[in-house]
């Protein structure tokens, strides 16, 4: 509160108000609490004294006021314990300010904080009849609210020491209330004495009108409205400036007992008896209380002509004790020369008409309910907003601040559109949910998130309705109460991270044919051992192949990342989610205990997803997700220390982000993920991800935005692959949803081409080639396809072998990986040409014929040293030599004689 100099005559009647007053009230003290003595000079002297030694100086804290959560310059929620607006002077018309000096403190401006006269008789009456009543100055009705709202700031609910709740909450603010304001006996003079003593010093530091206009800021009207400007909105949809004279003689009369008096429980009408005595009548129709002589001036109007009968009853018509009330303010202003007669009359005779507009509070009002939802949790549990849970809620809901969120308009608008266009509020038989989250690769920022339910903080609505909830699925159980989605074929990112972070090529190939989950190294928590030899099928029941990790991530296939996983540690694999942002929704460390977690069992939430792919399209560098920008005051302070502490950390080296960026885009691009893809002409990379027939997902990314899609059963068993809506099945919605929000993401926030991928992480791998030859062609197969080659079985070729046995393969020794291996069965139709050199022509040719039937005698030469019989020199084709059976083997030979 400003501080404005005070008149001497103010000062002067501050100081003869405390000297007259601590005499008058130490002797109505002593009268009290000792009656023997209260005509001796000791006890007016030791009241005296009790007073003096009262504490005189008041901290005025801030007032409490409603926090409020702004996207932009738009207003995306607010909450309060008290709905209140603070004003300036200027800001309430003049006639609210009659209104209430005229009924509380006619004496305002001469007195110096303690109206004597006021005070004194009500005192004296107090004494006689043991109950504190009435006689406060506005400065002391100003004291008052500032205390009552200090002990409503801290007011918590009590405990045992069994953390047993005493009593609630609400009924300590009850407390706060009652004890300040009908505490009896030696208490309450005590309590009015040191009101007196605060309102005098406090006169002392500020002006009339900024007293009187704080305590118009203060007080209450009835519920949770505070203030005059809150009031005047609530109860008559105007501005405290623009209050009309009925309408401030109303609320004058409101705030002084504003749970009596308030006008927005129903309309209450008034009938009468024969005598013409008033009576309530309640919404209802009955009859609750007689409230005779409520409407005495109006009958007195009535009676002496000034008034018709209709009017008369027009303007008894509603709000009988409101209406007493109203009159009393219009008459006092009436005595006090601030109104003619006839304004009074006019004022009089019309009716109190209320236009309650209440102001929302809460998210359900809220444009984006969900991502405002989110704040929500952020604020009430991250320790920037306070070091305990009470602290972070009184932040949220009387600390007055604006929360500058992320939020994006454009995007949310998109991306609920796309839930409303694309998916059910519930479905019959499962309870279904689907949420999306775009999140700004290069900050984190949360851009956008949705939901297919409608929000409700009632918890008996969304138990019996599945269409209704408060849980925001795109967050985790600490922002957003949420216990996560199992993640799908999504999860398959971390195993391609960590397959490239131990200098793995997505070139190289790897044994991913359909066969029992392969046995896995855990070095964390022991190694998972497939004992029941449990065998996952691909999605839509895919073959596996021999194949590369570029190959299948483009595909999706399962049983192609278990041959990855197989040679890798689970350990590590787990180490790379966690350090990409990605925990269980529970805020445990994932730890993929057993083999079936490669594939997404583990239930994360979907903006931990959203900011894992984040992560690859930003080169590595992961960025915490966060919702608020900026942090205010009231008056536009910027409160830095209150903005969550939110980075961005490199994870990833370059290489394998772009590497494993390379990967993804081919899932966009003609893989699994390209019914997600808008082609407006942004590089996209992404993954798609189902969960049995339970979930299903889509995630895409630009370089500048992610966006996640999720559609499921939230809990227990549904079959979204069967169930139909708006002609699709459930589990293909994602992929609509993330066209369209990815499409306005990349309409505002574009996106660049992704860096080409590392030349070493794409090497074709050289590998050993088993040899074969002489194995069946069932023997050679199974040899070379565990070693992670691909076989091709090709034409027969001539060999003495059998038919079933390898004759030749190409290549052999050593080749790159992914090259087919070629194996040859023999046709056998071949023979090996027998050795029969040195044997006689004659004999040699029989032996060839055995095999050989075409075999022929060649070329002579003379040689003495061959005999008459000759000798065999060699044949053609050459002794060891496999031929087809029907080839002319040529017997070359000398003889002593060729003719």
């Amino acid at each position: 509160m400003p501080e404005h100099k005070r008149t001497a005559t103010g000062v002067l009647g501050g100081l003869a108000g405390l000297v007259g007053l601590s005499a008058v009230a130490g002797l109505l003290v002593a009268a009290t609490v000792t009656p023997a003595i209260a005509v001796t000079g000791a006890a007016a002297s030791s009241a005296i004294s009790i007073f003096d030694n009262m504490p005189s100086i008041l901290k005025i804290d801030k007032l409490m006021q409603p926090t409020t959560i702004w996207t932009g310059d738009q207003v995306l929620a607010q909450f309060y314990d008290q709905n209140r607006q603070p004003v300036e002077f200027d800001q309430v018309a003049p006639v609210m300010y009659d209104a209430i000096l005229s009924s509380e403190d006619p004496r305002y401006y001469q007195h110096g904080g303690v109206d004597l006269i006021g005070t004194t008789r009500a005192l004296l009456s107090n004494a006689q009849g043991g109950q504190t009543q009435g006689g406060s100055s506005i400065s002391q009705q100003y004291v008052k609210n500032v205390l009552i709202q200090k002990c409503e700031r801290d007011a918590v609910a009590e405990r045992d020491d069994a953390g047993e709740v005493i009593r609630t909450r609400d009924e300590v603010l009850q407390s706060c209330w009652t004890e300040a304001t009908t505490a009896s006996g030696v208490e309450g003079y005590e309590r009015k004495l040191q009101e007196m003593r605060y309102a005098i010093q406090l006169e002392k530091e500020y002006s009339k009108n900024d007293i009187l206009l704080g305590y118009l800021n203060i007080a209450n009207f009835g519920g949770t409205n505070y203030g005059i400007e809150a009031a005047a909105r609530y109860y008559f949809n105007v501005p405290a400036a623009e209050l009309s004279l009925g309408q401030a003689a109303t609320l004058a009369g409101i705030v002084q007992n504003p749970n009596t008096y308030r006008i927005d429980r129903g309309e209450r009408g008034t009938i009468f008896d024969a005598d013409g005595v008033a009576y309530n009548k309640a919404p209802d129709g009955s009859i609750d209380d007689v409230n005779p002589g409520t409407i005495q001036a109006l009958n007195t109007l009535r009676d002496e002509g000034t008034i018709t009968p209709e009017q008369y009853l027009a303007a008894a018509d509603g709000y009988s004790a409101t209406k007493g009330r109203q009159l009393y303010v219009l008459s006092r202003l009436l005595d006090d020369g601030k109104i003619t007669r006839d304004q009074y009359v006019a004022a009089a005779v019309e009716p109190i008409t209320p236009q309650i507009t209440p102001a929302s509070q809460g998210c359900s009002a809220s444009a984006a309910p969900y991502y405002c939802q989110y704040v929500v949790s952020v604020i009430r549990n991250d320790p920037a907003f306070g070091e305990t849970a009470e602290e972070r809620l009184r932040s949220l809901r009387q600390d007055g601040l604006n929360i500058h969120t992320t939020l994006a308009v454009d995007v949310q608008n998109a991306a609920q559109k796309a839930m409303d266009d694309y998916a059910p509020a519930s479905v019959e038989g499962m309870r279904f949910g689907a949420a999306s989250v775009s999140v700004e690769a290069k900050t984190g920022r949360v851009l956008a998130m949705a939901q297919n339910t409608r929000f409700t903080e009632d918890a008996d609505v969304a138990a019996s309705d599945p269409a209704y909830t408060s849980i925001v699925y795109a967050g985790d159980r600490q922002f957003g109460a949420s216990d996560g989605f199992e993640a799908g074929s999504t999860f398959k990112l971390f195993t391609l991270i960590d397959w490239l972070e131990q200098g793995r090529s997505v070139n190289e190939v790897v044994n991913g044919r359909d066969r029992p989950v392969p046995n896995m190294t855990n070095s964390c928590y022991g190694d998972y051992i497939n004992y029941d030899k449990t065998r996952v099928r691909n999605f839509n029941n895919q073959s596996g192949y021999n194949g590369t990790p570029m190959q299948f991530t483009r595909q999706s296939l399962n049983t192609g990342f278990f041959g990855m996983a197989a040679e890798l540690d689970l350990c590590d694999i787990a180490k790379v989610a966690k350090k990409m942002g990605v925990t269980l929704a529970n805020g445990s460390d994932i730890e993929m205990r057993n083999g079936y977690t490669v594939i997404g069992s583990d239930a994360v939430s979907p903006l931990a997803m959203a900011g894992a792919y984040a992560t690859v399209a930003n080169g590595g560098v992961y960025c915490q997700p966060k919702v608020i920008d900026r942090v205010t005051d009231t008056d536009g302070t910027e409160r830095p220390e209150l903005v969550p502490v939110r980075s961005c950390t490199p994870v990833l080296s370059p290489e394998v982000a772009a590497t494993a960026a390379s990967a993804l885009a081919g899932v966009m691009n003609g893989g699994t993920g390209a019914q997600g893809n808008p082609y407006d002409g942004t590089p996209l990379i992404g993954k798609t991800g189902t969960h049995e027939t339970k979930q299903s997902w889509m995630i895409e990314s630009s370089t500048n935005v992610a966006t996640a899609v999720l559609a499921g059963t939230v809990e227990g068993q549904g079959d979204i692959a069967r169930t139909w809506y708006n002609g699709r099945r459930l589990m293909d919605i994602r992929y609509p949803m993330a066209r369209d929000i990815q499409r306005v993401a990349n309409q505002f926030y574009g996106g660049d081409r992704f860096p080409a991928p590392d030349n070493n992480l794409t090497r074709r791998v050289t590998r050993e080639v088993p040899d074969v030859v002489g194995q069946t062609i069932e023997q050679a197969t199974a040899t070379l396809t565990d070693a992670g080659w691909e076989v091709v079985v090709g034409e027969p070729v001539d060999s003495d072998q059998p038919t079933d046995i390898v004759a030749a393969q190409s290549p052999s020794g050593s080749a790159p990986g992914g090259t087919p291996i070629t194996i040859s069965p023999s046709n056998g139709q071949a023979g090996a040409v027998p050795d029969v050199t040195g044997q006689a022509p004659v004999k040699a040719l029989a032996t060839l014929r055995q095999t050989f039937p075409e075999a022929t005698l060649g070329t002579c030469t003379e040689d003495p040293e061959g005999g008459p019989q000759g000798r065999v020199t060699g044949t053609d084709p050459a002794a060891g030599t496999v031929a087809p059976r029907s080839t002319a083997i040529t017997i070359n030979y000398t003889s002593a004689d060729c003719d």
